[in-house]
């Protein structure tokens, strides 16, 4: 099968650059698609973070400090950017009006401001598709959970509770970063950098929260600076988002939390819904492993547990009875990211990567969720 090559550029050769570039690797574990990324050109400000792309990725033929050498070049196709929250108003902007699609990294913005100013530059040029990073849904129990909610399988929703919890800020000895400082990272602190994940399905679903009622906590409010000395963390660790959701047809609570402080948790999201008909739960950290307890008027109540096959949105060469993990998660939301680029509306995702109106949906909650903290009330939302 010729398969149609598109050519990416990525921006922030940290962490999440190196694991596009592992997924990248990876294409041929995908069965039954026509299309492949290729990482032609990358760009750090730190230009010696390119060298390990230089080094292990064969196709990149140019690496810069300047990202609008990157831009500028005819043979990107397509961007992926991967930089603090600070950055992403000016370079999201600027890559959107290169007509260069983007999966861009969350919240899509610093701040609501930051955010509204890129969705101008995205309605501005509908011909590119943007869009927003978010792995964990693509997880085989989360796809089977979603699956349910289309089938309509809980009947009345009863309460709803999703969640990003992990522990690697546990240690208060561990160096602050730019995601403990507001001007880098912001004020949503945690909401930012973990709640487009967790917003990421209650969106989808059309869950939209009513009002929120946030509690939000900074746990160690000084880490070492790296200098000997002691620097004060600006941002919040943990928050806790108790929302009221009205739709056409039912209300029901859900509650939505992002912590970098969770003990025991070393990067943990679940997704749990309680219905009149059906109640389910779904953890990565049990990634086999599905809940789910039927109910019928009258009748015992008993949770089922299934151990979910390896069964993802796009075909691979894994056999079912294997275990899904992150890395997987990763490869079939940049899978579904290529096949819209390669197929546009044709494309045969079942499940598509987070887009950037539900990324500016979480922009209003958290917003709110600020506006509700600092005066300890609870704030109605206005979707419109």
């Amino acid at each position: 099968m010729s398969k149609k090559e598109i050519r990416f550029g990525v921006i922030g050769c940290g962490l999440m650059g190196k694991e596009f570039a592992s997924a990248a690797a990876r294409w041929l574990h995908l069965t039954d698609v026509d299309f492949i990324p290729r990482i032609t050109h990358v760009c750090d400000a730190h230009l010696p973070a390119t060298e390990w792309f230089r080094q292990n990725v064969a196709s990149v033929t140019r690496a810069t400090a300047d990202y609008r050498e990157l831009l500028a070049d005819p043979e990107v196709d397509a961007v992926y950017c991967a930089v603090p929250h600070n950055l992403h108003q000016q370079l999201y902007i600027d890559i959107i009006k290169s007509g260069k699609h983007l999966l861009g990294e969350k919240p899509f913005g610093i701040d609501l401001a930051a955010n509204e100013a890129i969705m101008r530059a995205i309605a501005d040029h509908p011909e590119v598709i943007v869009r927003c990073s978010s792995e964990f849904p693509f997880f085989p129990g989360a796809q089977r959970i979603a699956e349910w909610v289309a089938q309509e399988k809980f009947g009345r929703i009863i309460e709803v509770e999703a969640g990003f919890w992990h522990s690697s800020d546990l240690d208060p000895n561990k160096t602050i970063n730019w995601k403990r400082r507001i001007a880098t990272n912001g004020e949503y602190g945690c909401m930012g950098d973990l709640g487009m994940h967790v917003a990421h399905l209650p969106f989808r679903f059309g869950w939209m929260p009513a009002n929120v009622r946030a509690l939000l906590s900074k746990i160690v409010e000084r880490r070492p600076d790296g200098k000997g000395g002691m620097a004060d963390c600006e941002t919040w660790d943990n928050a806790i988002l108790a929302c009221e959701v009205k739709t056409d047809t039912q209300a029901f609570p859900m509650v939505l939390s992002t912590k970098r402080i969770a003990p025991g948790h070393a990067n943990t999201w679940f997704i749990r819904i309680s219905g009149t008909k059906g109640s389910a739960e779904y953890s990565t950290k049990n990634p086999k492993q599905v809940a789910f307890l039927p109910y019928e008027p009258g009748a015992e109540q008993a949770w089922h547990m299934t151990d979910v096959p390896y069964k993802s949105a796009y075909g691979t060469i894994t056999g079912g009875i294997f275990e899904f993990g992150f890395s997987d998660s990763i490869l079939q939301m940049w899978a579904a990211f290529c096949d819209e680029i390669a197929h546009g509306r044709d494309n045969q995702a079942s499940f598509q990567c987070a887009r950037p109106e539900e990324a500016a949906m979480s922009h209003k909650l958290f917003t709110a969720a600020l506006e509700s903290a600092a005066s300890g009330m609870t704030v109605s939302m206005n979707w419109s």
